[in-house]
């Protein structure tokens, strides 16, 4: 039952070669009720299909089950392969069956091409049969049924982590200011910044537009949400704080690295460093196309005859990279005015009205490949001021 798992550039297409008769093949749509398992097994006419709880023991039993049945119609079973689309369950599922020597593959779900009638039938069942075509294409090695998505390890993810937490944080924290200066101005109270140390004291202060204390009810409610307030904000400092205490510590593995390197580019703070490096930069991407593939920096194209026109961006990609990359961007015009990339940016836009925002996209990906040359292989921009290494 031992074979080999894909390398890190096949996500396209397998490399292995398929030998239908002693493979079952088999995919799961996964729900938080229930499991349907529809396989492909060598020497049973039927297709089965097997509804279940969420249970990964019960699946292996049931895929165990399927083996000792194609043994009794004499086939010979050497690779059980399982597939199923990437989703809310994450990647444990396909860590749990390598484990114990089944081969696990996620499968990217905007790459299986769907019907486009207008209302479609769209069942559990329809769509076991759909990812069963497009996974079977793919073993195959036929470019276009389906792509795989790279299966991080347990440490791999976690390392996610403390960066998009903050994220999470840091859009909560303006969630619960906006909503208190809303419920200000609801009052004709302008320039109250409850961000301030002393904005507690001052509640006592303010009056209406009609020069009446604030109300009690609206008091208090701007009170609690101020002590979220505090609470959001500590935990954001507690994150920048041990993550800052992991840097410093004498790790030298290859992500702590990339991190301190890139941070040493001036305009790039630590944390825009240890979003890219988590995100994009410490993944085995194939080239500088996959790259910006990846983060979604690239065109969507309409061609049809001798219609030309470009859509904008694809957004198939990380929207976390894409949306730091693009407001990195912007502060890299302003700390690195005498690189090349910067040069090439105002060369573009000096005289062109209108083409400042497009092409700020442009100097997103440019500027992407770049710092991913630079941590990849030591390739120093053109014209990048660094900091000194520490």
């Amino acid at each position: 039952m031992e074979h080999p798992m894909p390398k890190v550039n096949d996500l396209s297409k397998s490399l292995t070669a398929l030998e239908q008769d002693s493979t079952i093949i088999a995919v799961i749509e996964m729900s938080l009720s229930s499991w349907l398992v529809a396989a492909i097994v060598p020497g049973i006419q039927r297709q089965p299909l097997k509804k279940q709880q969420p249970d990964e023991e019960a699946l292996l039993r049931l895929l165990h089950r399927w083996r000792d049945e194609a043994s009794k119609a004499g086939r010979t079973i050497t690779r059980i392969v399982v597939a199923y689309e990437a989703g809310r369950d994450g990647f444990w599922l396909a860590r749990w069956l390598r484990a114990r020597g089944i081969e696990a593959y996620v499968i990217h779900p905007s790459s299986v091409a769907v019907s486009r009638e207008h209302r479609r039938a769209k069942t559990d069942r329809l769509d076991t049969e759909l990812l069963k075509r497009a996974f079977l294409g793919w073993l195959r090695g036929e470019p276009g049924h389906c792509s795989m998505v790279a299966i991080p390890t347990l440490a791999e993810e976690d390392a996610k982590r403390p960066s998009r937490e903050r994220a999470s944080l840091v859009a909560e924290r303006s969630r619960i200011v906006n909503r208190m200066k809303a419920t200000l101005v609801r009052l004709g109270i302008h320039g109250f910044k409850p961000t301030l140390k002393k904005a507690a004291e001052r509640l006592e202060e303010l009056r209406t537009a009609e020069g009446e204390c604030v109300p009690p009810n609206t008091v208090a409610e701007l009170r609690r949400d101020m002590a979220r307030l505090r609470v959001v904000g500590e935990q954001i400092k507690e994150i920048e704080v041990a993550r800052e205490e992991r840097l410093e510590q004498a790790d030298e593995s290859r992500s702590h690295a990339m991190v301190r390197l890139l941070a040493r580019v001036i305009g790039v703070g630590i944390e825009t460093a240890d979003m890219l490096v988590q995100e994009v930069l410490s993944r085995n991407l194939r080239d500088r196309r996959a790259v910006a593939r990846y983060a979604g920096l690239t065109g969507a194209p309409d061609e049809s005859g001798a219609k030309r026109r470009e859509k904008g961006l694809a957004r198939g990609g990380n929207a976390r990279v894409r949306r730091g990359m693009i407001q990195l961007a912007w502060r890299f015009l302003m700390f690195q005015q005498d690189s090349a990339l910067a040069k090439w940016y105002r060369q573009r836009t000096g005289n062109a009205r209108g083409t400042r925002r497009p092409m700020i996209v442009a100097l997103a990906r440019k500027l992407l490949i770049a710092l991913w040359r630079l941590v990849t292989a030591g390739v120093t921009p053109e014209g990048v001021a660094l900091r000194p290494a520490s």
